[in-house]
């Protein structure tokens, strides 16, 4: 199972493309509110219906944890201490985690990008506590996969299909999709 966390005032554009191009991979996503309530407002306006609260999730399955961006939401992601709790067995565990835009700040204030390749929406470096800022569209290091903002969650989401599934899945997305087209 894959979840992905929704916070108020998240990117809607960055939480909402990852999770199409996720099932459309075939993979089993879960939107996962972090407020309490299953509606959650994004950073534009736009109410989403999460699939499930952070209280009713049992992370012993996450294959991937995926931050979206946003502000406030990434700052709403940082300051959850339950989730920043499990995200933290999650990466002791080894397991993958992707973050986009501002959402990179809750690795790099947990430390977990020290030493790390990444990258963010440009003036969030300095959260980034420990990695080497890139400046790339999406960066992959070890078991963490970061995305510089709204423009790179095409490539952000095929990063990820590549990563939990293969490579040939996320380029015949690309092409289905006609991003090979772009």
């Amino acid at each position: 199972m894959v979840y992905l966390f929704f916070a108020t005032g998240t990117e809607e554009i960055e939480a909402l493309g990852t999770a199409d191009i996720i099932r459309r991979a075939g993979l089993d996503l879960q939107i996962v509110s972090i407020t309490g309530e299953l509606i959650v407002t994004g950073a534009h306006g736009i109410r989403v219906e999460a699939d499930a609260l952070l209280e009713d999730v049992d992370f012993f399955d996450a294959d991937m944890l995926i931050f979206p961006g946003g502000l406030p939401g990434a700052t709403n992601l940082a300051d959850c201490s339950d989730l920043n709790e499990r995200l933290r067995d999650h990466v002791y565990l080894g397991r993958p985690v992707a973050a986009i835009c501002a959402a990179p700040l809750v690795l790099g204030r947990l430390g977990l990008l020290d030493g790390k390749r990444a990258t963010c929406y440009p003036g969030f470096e300095g959260e980034l506590r420990g990695a080497s800022c890139t400046g790339a569209l999406v960066e992959v290091d070890g078991q963490f996969i970061t995305g510089k903002g709204p423009a790179a969650v095409f490539e952000f989401g095929y990063a990820i299909v590549e990563r939990l599934k293969d490579k040939a899945t996320a380029d015949a997305l690309r092409q289905g999709m006609l991003w090979s087209e772009v």
